[in-house]
Order: C-alpha cells, then structure tokens, then sequence
C-alpha cells in the first residue's frame, strides 16, 4: 500500500552555529601548545631532574657484603655413641637410663646407661671356668710330675740291665756256645729297651708339655674373656667428660630417622647424644664454588639467626677450606666450608639452629658511591648517563646489590641517570 509522504516546511528561519564555538576551540589549542612548550627545557638549561629517575653521585662509607647460611654448632662438644664391647660378638644393646635432651650436665654426670647383666653373667662364668682350668692344670702337672718319675725308674732300670747283660757277657768264654748266645740275646735285648726307654721318656715329656700347655691356652682365654665382660659392664654406664647441654642425635629406627629413647635397642657405634659446651658457639656455612675467590680467613661477619629476626652478633671467618667438596645435588656444582667465630655468649645460640653470616668482603671510608643500576656496561668499559650529556666513562671499584664505588671518570655530585640508556649496543 502507497504511503503518501508528506512534506511540512516551517516558516521560522534556520539555525547557525553560535559565534562562541571557534573561540573555544582556538583557546583549547592554545592551552595545549602551551603544556607542551612548558614540558621542554629550554636551551643550555638544566632539566628538570625527577628523584625517582635521577641520582647524585655522593661520598659515603661504602661496604660489600656476602651472605652465606649454615647451622650453629659447638666450637668444643663430644659425641656418646653405644660402646663397642671387647671379646665378643656386635649385639644390640638395651637403654635403660638416658639424660633428657636439653639438660644442662657438669663433668661426671651420667649420660646414659645400658643393661649391664648379660656382661656380668658373662663375666662370672669364665671366672668359674678359669678357675675350673687353674685346678686342672694343677692336678695335670701333678700326674706329669709322677709318669716322669716312673719314666726315669724305668729308664735307669734299663740302664742297670745292660750292665748287667755286659757282666754276664764276660762269661762266655767258659760256658758253652748255646749259653754264651743267650748271654749276647740278653745284652741285645737290654741295650733295645734303653734306647726305646730314653725315646719315649723325650716324647712322652713333649706331650706332658703340649698338654698343659693346651690347658694354660684355655684358662687364659677364659681370663681374658672374663677380664673383657668386667670391662665392657664398666663401659655400660658413660659420664659427661665436659660440662655443657645435652643434644639427641637422630638415628634410623627401621621406618624413619627419631631419637633414641630408654629402653630400646641400639647398635655399637650408633650415636646417642652430643654434649655440647656453651662456652663458644661457631657458625659452619657452605660458600658458593662461585663466591670462593671473595672470602679469606679474618674477615669481619655479622651473624643472624633465621628463628630470632633480631638477634645479630658480630662474628669472623675463621677458615675456610681450601678445596671446593662435591655438592649432594650435583657432582659439577661444589662449594666451600667456612667457620665462623660468634663474639660473646647468648643463650638463644642453640647447636643445629639455622644461621646466615654477612660477611664484608669489601669496605671503603668516603668513597664515591653511585647506584648500581646507574652504570651501564660496554665492551669491558664501564659507563654513566649524565643528564642531557650522554654516556661517560667511569672506572668502577668494588660493588654489592645496590651500589657501586667510582674510583675515577665522575665528580662528586654529579647528576646520574638511575637507570643508564641502552646506547651503542651497551647491555
């Protein structure tokens, strides 16, 4: 269906744009020409320097750390681990008493204790068999003493019986032929019996000899088993050499590592407890295969506990060892051992606490410190951005974290960029 359109003309005279309208648009372009012209430093004039884009090279006490963390230990302690027994097979061996962990000992005090009556019984009964063994011996030498007396009757018998077969020899002449051969049978007879008499009486007193000396075999055997159980009973109850604390030691227990507690069993050898002295406290720290050539021994440290955010000693590097050992994680990664000194006494210094040792490997009094971010680095040179003057080049000394010392190339109050432009490849 057509729609007509209908068209209505308005007698009023049209609208124009209002006269004020350029006007606000020319002062609008104005405003902005003049922000910006404002924004630009005007020749041979300063910029203006931003703190947080900007700083000044100033004089300062500059000092260089490196922290490196490790575990508080006792300068003088002294491991009790379960007694090797003398004279007889490993056995486990039974705690019966054991000092708590945490106790303050003096010298003599008992640590610990073990079950001491299988040695005792040990003990007695090679005495009874040493003793069994003394009368033994007794009542073998006895016998001995009385076959040698035999022996030696015997054997001057035989010899009397030669003498005699010789004697009668000195007949034959005036008996007959059959009577002078039975006179030479009897001398051959008694001559054979002497000989056999003085071949036995040699062994028979090298076996007199070999059996007791069997019998002198055993019964010092049994002595000196007895002796060993006397002394390993006595080695049963150990006592603190050293006054000092108390520290349990973690050993394997089948199913995880645990304390040692009263009443179980242990292996000889097997640490129990540490007595640590609170006379001196040391801190052992691994160093970094790649901070080594830093460190040497003398050097001042201030040391920090990782359980006490406040507490802070002074400390110093001690040694430091002179071969890089094999890191647990990795063969190629190695790192150094350092002992550190702890001044003064404090009863938070606890032995197997984690520390951290901030060494000053470097200090200098009044130096030009400039940030570290402030330099940049260009083919072996070093480099700062002055304002509006371009990179110069400086020559740096020592640096940490967060600053370096210029040793040359800068005067002191200079203007710095804190960050240096990335220019001419510089990175």
């Amino acid at each position: 269906m057509h729609v007509p359109t209908v068209t209505r003309e308005s007698n009023r005279p049209r609208l124009r744009p209002p006269a004020l309208l350029p006007r606000a648009v020319a002062a609008l372009a104005v405003l902005v020409l003049a922000a910006a012209c404002s924004r630009a430093p005007a020749a041979g004039a300063e910029p203006d320097v931003s703190p947080a884009a900007d700083a000044v090279a100033r004089r300062q006490d500059f000092v260089a750390t490196l922290r490196v963390h490790g575990t508080v230990e006792a300068v003088r302690s002294w491991v009790v681990a379960a007694p090797r027994l003398a004279g007889s097979a490993a056995t486990a061996l039974v705690v019966t008493t054991l000092a708590p962990a945490g106790t303050e000992v003096k010298r003599g005090d008992r640590l610990v204790e073990f079950d001491r009556q299988g040695q005792l019984k040990v003990a007695q009964d090679r005495r009874s068999d040493h003793l069994d063994l003394v009368a033994q011996i007794q009542k073998k030498q006895a016998e001995h003493d009385a076959a040698r007396a035999a022996d030696e009757t015997a054997l001057a018998q035989a010899g009397r019986d030669v003498e005699r077969a010789r004697l009668e020899m000195l007949k034959n002449e005036m008996l007959s032929r059959i009577a002078a051969e039975k006179n030479e049978q009897a001398l051959e007879e008694a001559e054979a019996r002497l000989a056999q008499r003085r071949a036995t009486f040699d062994l028979k007193r090298r076996a007199a000899r070999a059996e007791l000396r069997t019998l002198e075999i055993q019964r010092d055997r049994a002595l000196a088993a007895a002796q060993h159980a006397e002394a390993n009973a006595t080695r049963m109850a150990i006592t603190s050499p050293i006054d000092g604390l108390v520290v349990l030691k973690a050993t394997w227990k089948g199913s995880g590592m645990g304390e040692v507690q009263e009443g179980e069993e242990v292996r000889p050898g097997v640490p129990i407890l540490e007595v640590v002295s609170r006379a001196g406290m040391q801190v052992r720290a691994r160093v970094n295969q790649a901070d080594g050539h830093l460190l040497r021994a003398g050097l001042p440290a201030t040391i920090r506990l990782d359980a006490y955010p406040g507490f802070t000693r002074r400390g110093r590097l001690e040694t430091l060892t002179p071969v890089a050992g094999a890191s647990d994680l990795s063969p190629r990664v190695r790192f150094f051992v350092g002992l550190f000194s702890v001044e003064g006494d404090d009863p938070r210094l606890m032995p197997d606490l984690s520390a951290a040792a901030d060494v000053e490997v470097a200090r200098e009094k009044g130096a030009l410190v400039v940030p570290r971010e402030a330099l940049a680095f260009e083919a072996g040179r070093w480099f700062v951005a002055a304002p509006g003057a371009g990179l110069s080049e400086v020559v740096v000394g020592p640096m940490n974290d967060l600053e370096a010392v210029v040793r040359s190339g800068l005067a002191e109050g200079t203007r710095v960029a804190r960050r240096a432009p990335r220019e001419r490849g510089v990175s």
